[in-house]
């Protein structure tokens, strides 16, 4: 069990450190689309005025909550806003910490379920790239199909957590030991020998008859 929690928290460390490098460092802008300087001022003036008043949440811009808001969605454009009415440092140290602990703990969990679906190390793998690998078509690559989502950002998205899924979970099933195969006894054959004749005709005695 020791190893197994071990190999968890080094699987949460890697899962962690691998989201830091593809979102905490310039490689986050292949992910992003930029307007230039202008734009931005003009569209966070716009965003402190219009829903400032409603507070932080996701927006779907137009809401087809009404009639006009539906036809105006089919047109477009269109957008799904992430809207906080705080501002907070682009690298925020709390938020690090607060990270690095659910990475932990997801890094538990991972090598927890891959202990109860396999006893070996070759399984325990495949069962984590098979998991990361549906864990990321579903939550991810379904945002582009399901919403219009823009297909750039929700591949790269889908593509680091999928990598970093795959590191906590080799990592954890590396750790924990092998659990050996149960020998099964061979099944007991009780069913009757059938009587065997020699060239004469007469049946043949069985191991446990008494010679004549």
């Amino acid at each position: 069990m020791f190893r197994t929690l071990f190999g968890g928290l080094l699987g949460g460390f890697a899962l962690f450190l691998t989201s830091f490098v593809f979102w905490g460092t310039p490689l986050a802008n292949i992910a992003y689309s930029t307007a230039d300087a202008q734009a931005s001022t003009d569209l966070q003036a716009a965003l402190a005025q219009a829903l400032t008043p409603t507070g932080t949440g996701v927006y779907l811009i137009p809401s087809t909550t009404t009639r006009e808001g539906t036809i105006l969605y089919g047109k477009g454009p269109i957008a799904q806003v992430n809207f906080n009415t705080s501002g907070f440092p682009s690298l925020d140290g709390e938020a690090l910490i607060g990270g690095l602990i659910l990475a932990l703990a997801v890094g538990v969990l991972i090598a927890m379920a891959l202990r109860l679906v396999a006893s070996d190390a070759p399984t325990r793998v495949r069962a984590a790239v098979a998991f990361a690998m549906a864990a990321t078509l579903w939550m991810h690559i379904g945002q582009p199909i399901f919403n219009h989502a823009p297909w750039g950002f929700y591949l790269y998205l889908g593509f680091s957590d999928f990598v970093a899924l795959v590191l906590a979970g080799v990592i954890a099933a590396k750790f924990m030991p092998d659990v050996p195969a149960i020998a099964t006894a061979a099944p007991v054959d009780n069913q009757p020998h059938p009587i065997v004749a020699d060239s004469f005709g007469s049946p043949l005695p069985k191991d446990n008859d008494p010679l004549p």
